[in-house]
């Protein structure tokens, strides 16, 4: 029910920036200018690109450089996955002249939104075009989907919002290499006269995410430990590229409730396979983690998803590769790196 009165309020957000947007062009033309398809529309000489959520904001930040006018519509210290955009979102969006998501399922109101608007002369870039996704169904489902078929319920509550793939690609500095250069795309199809900034701060990104990717590479190619339990399931990617097993307390979204089965399962598993280490967000309660590792006598140490920062992490100036790199060093440390 809760769901449905946000998509109740959401769609009807949709028709009053729909009756916004007639009233204000039968108003004329003589007022201030738009962001929309054009480096000059901010009237400040910048391309406004609007994006969804933290990863794809510092990506266009740095290749954007001084050229781009970057906004993200979630804001720090708000968790993505239940968030939809009100009235002013939407109008950011309608004035930019680039929009950057990040598919996959990942931001469930975008295909609503942009059918609403006139996107005629906006660029819009899927972020993660060209990965190959993962199923939405993780692999700890089908391995106990016969044991006990119809308790995951609860579970899997918000598993539909993601569709039928695993939305969460940037948790992979390999993927991340993919989505920076499809924005670069974005960038230079939407602002082509300033296209070699746009490349030569990409290469400088290229040169860091690759960096990053190498020392996931080095760091966890000898772990004797391969088993990440995690609040949910968001490290599927990177789990994936570094040749690790992920089996997440919840789904694809960190709300809901896990069943009692799926509990006992992840404390089987965690004897069985000597894990010592529980992973915790900082966006969402650690309690139930919390919890779970204090009754197995396990540790927790915190593993950032990236789907936003705390007001203290945005004060502090991180990125993406700070975090990433922070990241490593507890993944390094619960599984047992001597590198």
């Amino acid at each position: 029910m809760r769901r449905m009165r946000k998509r109740n309020i959401f769609l009807a957000g949709i028709a009053a920036f729909a009756l916004a947007a007639v009233l204000t062009g039968c108003a004329g033309s003589g007022g201030a200018g738009t962001a929309g398809g054009a480096a000059d529309g901010t009237g400040e000489g910048k391309l406004t690109v609007v994006t969804t959520f933290f990863p794809l904001f510092d990506f266009t930040s740095k290749i954007g450089g001084d050229r781009v006018k970057t906004v993200s519509l979630i804001p720090t210290g708000v968790e993505p996955h239940d968030w939809s955009p009100k009235s002013r979102d939407m109008m950011n969006i309608a004035e930019a002249g680039m929009f950057v998501y990040q598919g996959a399922g990942f931001e469930g109101w975008t295909e609503e939104v942009l059918a609403g608007l006139d996107t005629s002369r906006m660029v819009i870039v899927e972020a993660s075009e060209g990965i190959e996704l993962l199923p939405a169904a993780g692999e700890e489902e089908h391995e106990h989907e016969h044991d006990h078929e119809g308790t995951h319920e609860h579970e899997h509550e918000h598993e539909h919002d993601h569709g039928d793939t695993d939305p969460h690609t940037w948790l992979s500095p390999r993927s991340a290499l993919r989505m920076a250069e499809n924005i670069l795309d974005g960038l230079v199809k939407a602002d082509p006269e300033h296209e070699q900034e746009y490349r030569a701060n990409y290469e400088r990104l290229h040169a860091e995410l690759t960096a990053l990717d190498e020392a996931f590479t080095e760091k966890l190619a000898d772990v004797p430990h391969r088993e990440m339990v995690v609040s949910h399931r968001a490290f599927g990617y990177l789990a994936r590229d570094y040749g690790l097993k992920q089996v997440a307390i919840l789904g694809l979204s960190p709300e809901g409730e896990p069943t009692a089965q799926t509990l006992k399962e992840i404390s089987r598993f965690v004897k069985e396979h000597g894990v010592r280490t529980i992973f915790t967000e900082r966006l969402t309660s650690a309690k139930l983690a919390e919890t779970l590792a204090r009754d197995l006598g396990v540790e927790t140490a915190p593993l950032h998803p990236l789907e936003g920062l705390t007001e203290e992490e945005a004060a502090a100036g991180e990125s993406y590769v700070s975090l990433m790199y922070a990241n490593l060093e507890q993944l390094a440390a619960a599984l047992g790196s001597t590198n």
